[in-house]
């Protein structure tokens, strides 16, 4: 508990730090106080909205445990204390999720305006205020996703509850967590993605004025949206995806001390160090990522992108060493002396696995590589050749992820399974799991990052600074575009191994609960609907999620195109924009699209785990189809969304470098239309598919002992 509640005070540090430093001139800090103003005013009106539909669920929770589900033997508990805790767990994990992505967005509209006062004297200055901005939010939300689950874990056994049984009492926080993840995911992805297209659309491609140009009305909005997204919506889905973690490995080591201990094998740190192993290794990573994120400094001539990869490299070493001392400390078994190199094994890959996908993603989304220079040479050609060159890209970018994913898995299958303990195998997968997110906190700060910078690039270009400071901050944006790519990567890539991980937890579960299920038969043709039917899931939530965003978009457009048309005034610059007219219609538009694709994920695996049991007794069963199914067919399709919207981004940013006419060419009004189609696959749908494989997973284990 002392290194979390060391990150904590850390975060208050850096978080004093960076609100110590300059705000700039008044102007500067009028632009500020509007984006501040607007993306307060949607998350109070997206957090009212995911309250009211958290109630209901939560109520359906206790019911369908206090008075829907039979009683079964192996249950930790009485029916309603079953309720009870799980219900309770449930609402705080719902809540921690909330105050995380909040917390995030905190530091994210205030560190900008920072950002942009110091990179007017020093380039390094800014970088460090950005990234220190950012690791608030990192260390704030894993340390805090780690303390709950903690505390649940010594609140129960306090109760007197055994070991083993309590986390079937709070799988409710992993559910609760990822229920709040999707809507904030889903909500702020709309919101960014439809002021951002209403704001390109109308303003580069009709009125020909440049990005972030304070004529154009949605530009507030667009900044907003920067917030809402990659920073309130990353922070709940970051904070679920290590809250949902640990309670699946905690499982799994569970599992493995009792199998383990049934042969005559004991753990030096018996069952609960095992099961505490996955709190304490992430506890090393969050020291890891601290002086990982003080290590980032930068002179004026080099490559901001190149701190930041010192930054992860020290960190990344750092996590490892402790990870080392973890394994040795929690999983040392007397009677296999050498089992626990075989955990740390498993965890080098974890690491090993993260930083492939850095790669993988940078290869795909920067236009130094073949991939992105092809859409750009398409973009002279017009928009059609555009977007086909980059559906390509998309299409061709989720074969070597699939490939590195795969031989993670095995990998760690097998060298779990070398040690000869009993669920070794499975645990291992599970420790490579936890390897891959030990420098998760570094990572968010880098995700965090990528908006502090480019809002820090709007208000400077708004406040109409020099244009040597603008191309400070272009620099500064550029390399945020990459780590916001390279963290929508490494979060595709963490959810792919922690989708099994979770698999692996509900099979268990199950088994728990004294039904016999050792595989899935999808011979069977109710099985093989209920995998089905997961796919299916995946391809429909996508489709609403991208539909939504046009639908906000046409909003703004309509919007846009009536003040010019109305106020010539706006483009002569002699006349003020409404800002707040469009903040207002894309917070609407946003809230109200976000609700049925958040409804459907929330309601498919129940009702098809209900209806299954009901007609063929076998729910159990036809759930564990749909969440494998769903789960292949969603780390595919993010893959996708994810790379092929950066590389689209990237090619028209590439254009405007200078290349293939340059900004205001043919080729570059092609590019930002192929930019506006990826608009809504890298930041709205992709990144909620994240959150999506995680809730089936988390939804699968409180709903488990329903389909039995």
């Amino acid at each position: 508990m002392i290194p979390l509640v060391l990150s904590l005070a850390f975060a208050v540090y850096l978080a004093r730090e960076v609100l110590a430093a300059d705000e700039g001139t008044p102007q500067m800090q009028e632009i500020a106080g509007a984006i501040k103003e607007g993306a307060e005013a949607f998350l109070r009106r997206q957090n009212a909205t995911i309250f009211v539909i958290g109630l209901g669920v939560a109520a359906v929770i206790f019911v369908l445990y206090a008075f829907v589900r039979p009683p079964n033997p192996n249950d930790p508990t009485t029916p309603f204390n079953m309720a009870v805790a799980t219900t309770l767990a449930f609402c705080f994990g719902a809540l921690c999720s909330g105050v995380s992505g909040y917390v995030g967005m905190f530091v994210s509209i205030r560190a900008n305006l920072r950002t942009a006062s110091a990179v007017r004297s020093s380039l390094n200055r800014a970088l460090q205020i950005a990234i220190r901005g950012g690791a608030v939010s990192g260390l704030f939300v894993v340390a805090m996703s780690l303390l709950g689950v903690g505390g649940l874990f010594v609140l129960l056994r306090a109760f007197g509850v055994a070991e083993e049984k309590i986390p079937l009492l709070i799988v409710g926080y992993g559910f609760g967590a990822s229920l709040v993840a999707l809507f904030a995911q889903l909500g702020g992805g709309i919101y960014t993605k439809a002021a951002d297209v209403g704001a390109d659309l109308v303003g580069k491609v009709e009125a020909g004025i440049p990005e972030d140009d304070p004529r154009n009305p949605a530009v507030i909005a667009d900044l907003v949206g920067d917030n809402v997204g990659d920073c309130a919506g990353r922070g709940a889905d970051l904070f679920e995806s290590t809250a949902a973690e640990n309670i699946g490995a905690m499982i799994l080591g569970a599992g493995l001390a009792t199998a383990a201990r049934a042969t005559n094998i004991h753990f030096a740190a018996d069952m609960l160090g095992v099961m505490l192993f996955p709190l304490v290794a992430r506890a090393f990573g969050l020291i890891a990522s601290i002086v990982g994120v003080m290590a980032v400094r930068t002179d004026e001539n080099e490559d901001p992108m190149s701190a930041l990869n010192r930054g992860y490299y020290v960190a990344a070493g750092l996590a490892l060493i402790g990870f080392g001392v973890a394994t040795r400390w929690l999983l040392y078994v007397h009677e296999r002396p050498l089992a626990w190199l075989h955990f740390f094994a498993c965890g080098l890959i974890g690491i090993a696995t993260s930083q492939a996908f850095v790669y993988i993603t940078q290869y795909y989304t920067e236009y130094r590589y073949r991939p992105v220079r092809e859409i750009a040479a398409a973009a002279q050609t017009g928009p059609a050749t555009t977007i086909i060159t980059g559906m390509s890209v998309a299409l061709e970018c989720t074969a070597v992820p699939t490939i590195v994913i795969s031989l993670a898995i095995l990998g760690s299958y097998l060298l779990g399974r070398a040690t000869g303990i009993p669920g070794a195998a499975l645990f291992g997968t599970a420790v490579a799991t936890m390897g891959m997110l030990a420098t998760a906190a570094y990572i968010l700060a880098m995700d965090t990052f990528g908006p502090i910078t480019d809002n820090a690039g709007g208000i400077v270009e708004m406040s109409h600074q020099p244009e040597d400071i603008r191309k400070k901050t272009d620099r500064l944006d550029a390399v945020g575009n990459t780590t916001k790519a390279l963290t929508k990567g490494y979060a595709i890539g963490s959810a792919a191994l922690a989708a099994f991980l979770l698999f692996s937890a509900y099979l268990d579960e199950v088994r728990n609960y004294g039904f016999k299920i050792e595989t899935v038969d999808i011979a069977k043709p109710e099985i093989f609907v209920g995998g089905l039917l997961g796919a299916m899931l995946v391809f429909l939530f996508s489709a609403l999620a991208i539909r939504a965003v046009s639908q906000a978009a046409q909003y703004v457009i309509m919007e846009v195109r009536r003040q010019f048309k109305e106020k010539p005034g706006i483009l002569a610059g002699t006349e003020r924009p409404d800002y707040g007219r469009c903040v207002d219609i894309v917070t609407r538009g946003a809230l109200r699209q976000m609700v049925l694709p958040g409804i459907l994920a929330v309601a498919m695996p129940i009702v098809t785990g209900v209806v299954f049991k009901a007609a063929f007794h076998a729910g159990a069963e036809a759930v564990a189809a749909l969440l494998m199914v769903g789960t292949m067919a969603g780390i595919l399709m993010a893959t996708m969304l994810n790379n092929g919207g950066g590389a689209w981004d990237n090619a028209k940013k590439y254009i405007e470098t200078g290349m293939y006419g340059g900004k205001g060419s043919d080729a570059h009004k092609a590019a930002v239309v192929g930019d506006t189609v990826g608009d809504p696959f890298k930041d709205t749908a992709g990144p909620s598919l994240h959150v999506l494989i995680k809730l089936l997973s988390t939804i699968t284990l409180v709903m488990a002992p329903l389909f039995i």
